[in-house]
């Protein structure tokens, strides 16, 4: 048995079955061999095969963006298995045996695919080899299909069922004895599967963290300030205790990092209505020195005064080329702060138990780093945390933090039995990590050509520390087409802010396409340009970016989803008078994606979104109705951000703390969504956030075409537009 470096290996052998891992780290392999009851290692996926059937478990967080079905996917169609047999479980947390678990940055598909199919593909050997030794055959002779291994001469056909005790005794294959299947021979890779979980939800069936329910169970919600920071001095504790269901009311004050455990007031009762009518009797007496003072008003004032600029990038002569252009164009652009307003409000049920060991049922994208920190809060050990992944009612960035576990395991310090917290909606936003605002002053040059010959761009955005851009808000040179401009220069200016910013889905992409692709549509029409031709004319020659770098931008990929996009969309076709077509790309967590919008605006403002044609490069497509769920889903949240989504703080507190203030897009305004992908051979990328960054250039740019004006504000509310 030989030994292999990142490969397959045999986690443990039990009567009736085999199960099979695949590491994710650059590991040694431990030589083994498959002999019942020899466990060899800790693996990080596995696939288990009895005589009940098979089981492949979901390591990774779902967020609705389709992982627990789309990576089981993987190992499904290496090993030949019938879909319709086979059993998905969501694994265990545990980073000895899976690596890293999360999910966020679109990661989740790039980071299993080899190590997925290498673990089907070995399990198929495996299989092989069991029934030819069975039939006294060469294993050549034998071919896999629907869960079974056929002996290809005489039909002779076994179930992989029925085969898992003699697997279960082979030597694990070397790695180069695994051959991986091509994406022609794929027979479930690129279909459209439902999801596994799809029948439970419509039946209601308890998935989520808010439906957690366990026997002797109590609730608590958790009251902070306002102000993010302030510190609760004094509260009429006693009057709240004596309230009818009301079993405890106490002060906790927090580990001093806001992104972990605030200070608060806990309110625990026997059922989450009297812990809610005690909330509205709670009075807090709350020190604000140290608290937020944020100002939306006051930062948008700031960005517009003159300040230091810090150059991050000045390549050719940008000065001389501005002086010798043959048109300049010049634009100010700023978005707002928004919520990531996911349905399901924060909401994890802790269970501190006798022994001091805890139990906690959360719906987190960082399960590991959640049990981390409430050992932390505790002052355990993280082998005392068990944390049970529920499924998440939302994300989109938000629950990579887990100050919500934090809380939880606070107040199950004070209760015996399990405790669940439920934050309210205006809990959810008042306590956000935000998606940070900013401000873009850009002025470009034309040639007499219409040629783009000089970009220059201003940022301004926010930090924390006085040093970093806060998450979200760090705008780099090289995210967009504008970086093949020859003459280029890129400047930025900070201004502080305290209230804690995060990941907005697919984050700084999810702002930065709005203006860069919107001036870049400025410029095309001032040069009097197809924005089509203008696009493929400043993408170029076909290369990398980044020579050798598969995951960077490819100029070849971009003009493909180009090129598809406005072939689907029909551009150039002729509108009738107040529509128009509009087109973006956007090059995210490494996803090229293209989406042309069609809109109608009438005398009131008002954008109907009749259609929007996305086009998206992601290398192959795992599960054909996930992905295109993935893009409809990302138009939907940026019509949505887009329209009106903003979070205008004053002196440190937010004023927009429910939906009626920061609204959902209305079921009426969703427009038709054609989905198409350009399958190629390329490592896959995940399609949970490429597809947004297009959508709001795309539809400003289409409004532009049908009314002549520019929108150069989001939410578009600001100037005066709304969207039905």
């Amino acid at each position: 048995m030989n030994s292999r470096r990142d490969f397959l290996k045999l986690t443990g052998i039990t009567a009736g079955g085999f199960v099979l891992g695949v590491a994710f780290d650059d590991v040694d392999a431990q030589t083994s061999s498959a002999q019942a009851g020899n466990a060899a290692f800790a693996p990080n996926a596995f696939l288990s095969i009895s005589r009940d059937g098979i089981v492949i478990f979901a390591t990774q967080p779902e967020i609705g963006q389709g992982v627990k079905t789309s990576l089981p996917m993987i190992v499904a169609e290496e090993l030949d298995a019938d879909w319709s047999k086979v059993r998905i479980e969501q694994s265990p947390i545990d980073a000895k045996r899976f690596g890293q678990q999360f999910a966020g940055g679109s990661t989740s598909t790039p980071r299993c695919f080899d190590p997925l199919r290498r673990a089907g593909a070995a399990a198929r050997v495996m299989l092989v080899q069991a029934a030819a030794q069975r039939w006294v055959v060469a294993p050549a002779d034998c071919r896999t299909e629907n869960g079974a291994v056929v002996h290809t001469s005489t039909g002779r056909r076994l179930r992989y069922e029925e085969l898992a005790d003699d697997a279960a005794r082979m030597p694990v294959p070397a790695s180069d004895a695994v051959t991986l299947k091509s994406r022609a021979e794929y027979r479930l890779l690129g279909t459209r599967v439902a999801g596994v979980d799809t029948p439970k939800i419509v039946r209601g069936e308890p998935l989520f963290a808010i439906d957690v329910a366990l026997p002797d169970m109590v609730y608590a919600v958790y009251v902070k300030g306002d102000a993010i920071g302030a510190k609760p001095v004094a509260a009429n504790l006693d009057d709240v205790r004596r309230l009818p269901g009301v079993i405890d009311a106490f002060l906790i004050d927090g580990n001093g990092d806001l992104a972990e455990l605030k200070p608060g007031v806990a309110i625990v009762a026997r059922n989450t209505w009297a812990a809610m009518r005690a909330r509205k009797a709670l009075r807090v007496t709350w020190d604000e020195a140290s608290a937020s003072r944020d100002d939306w008003a006051a930062a948008q004032a700031n960005a517009a005064a003159a300040g230091e600029r810090e150059v991050l990038t000045d390549r050719g002569d940008v000065d001389g080329s501005f002086a010798k252009a043959a048109k300049v164009v010049a634009a100010d652009y700023r978005y707002a702060f928004i919520s990531h307003a996911q349905l399901e409000p924060q909401s994890t049920t802790a269970w501190l138990k006798a022994d001091g060991s805890i139990e906690l049922w959360a719906p987190t994208q960082m399960p590991q780093r959640a049990v981390g920190l409430v050992a932390k809060i505790l002052g355990i050990n993280e082998s005392a945390v068990t944390l049970h992944q529920m499924r998440l009612g939302g994300g989109f960035g938000r629950r990579l933090s887990s100050d919500f576990c934090c809380e939880a395991a606070a107040i199950a310090k004070r209760v015996r039995g399990p405790v669940k917290l439920q934050w309210t909606r205006e809990d959810d936003m008042r306590n956000d990590f935000l998606r940070a605002g900013g401000f873009h002053s850009l002025r470009g040059g034309l040639d007499a050509a219409g040629r783009p010959l000089v970009w220059q761009n201003h940022f301004v955005t926010f930090t924390a520390d006085g040093k970093k851009p806060v998450t979200g808000g760090d705008l780099r040179a090289e995210v967009d087409l504008s970086q093949f401009i020859t003459n280029f220069r890129l400047t930025r200016r900070q201004l502080p802010w305290s209230s804690p910013c995060g990941p907005w889905r697919a984050p700084g992409s999810s702002v930065f396409a709005f203006p860069l692709q919107s001036f870049l549509h400025e410029m095309s029409a001032a040069a009097g340009r197809d924005h089509v031709e203008f696009l493929l004319e400043l993408l170029g020659e076909p290369r990398w970016l980044t020579p050798g770098n598969r995951m960077a931008l490819n100029t070849e990929r971009a003009a493909g989803v180009i090129r598809l996009a406005a072939d689907k969309a029909g551009w150039g076709k002729k509108s009738p008078k107040g529509h128009g077509l509009g087109i973006a790309f956007y090059f995210s967590h490494a996803g090229h994606v293209a989406e042309v919008a069609e809109v109608s605006v009438d005398a009131r403002r008002r954008i109907r979104v009749h259609k929007v044609t996305v086009a998206a490069d992601v290398g192959p497509v795992i599960n054909l109705s996930g992905a295109e769920a993935q893009c409809q889903g990302a138009v939907i949240d940026g019509l949505s951000a887009m329209a009106a989504q903003r979070l205008t703080h004053v002196a440190g507190k937010v004023t927009e703390t429910n939906f009626d203030r920061h609204p959902l897009l209305r079921h009426s305004a969703a427009p038709r969504v054609d989905v198409h992908f350009l399958q190629s051979d390329f490592p896959p990328t995940g399609l949970g956030e490429p597809a947004l960054p297009p959508l709001a250039p795309a539809v400003c740019n289409a409004v532009f075409a049908a009314t002549g004006a520019r929108i150069r504000k989001l939410p578009i509310i600001e100037e005066g537009y709304s969207i039905v």
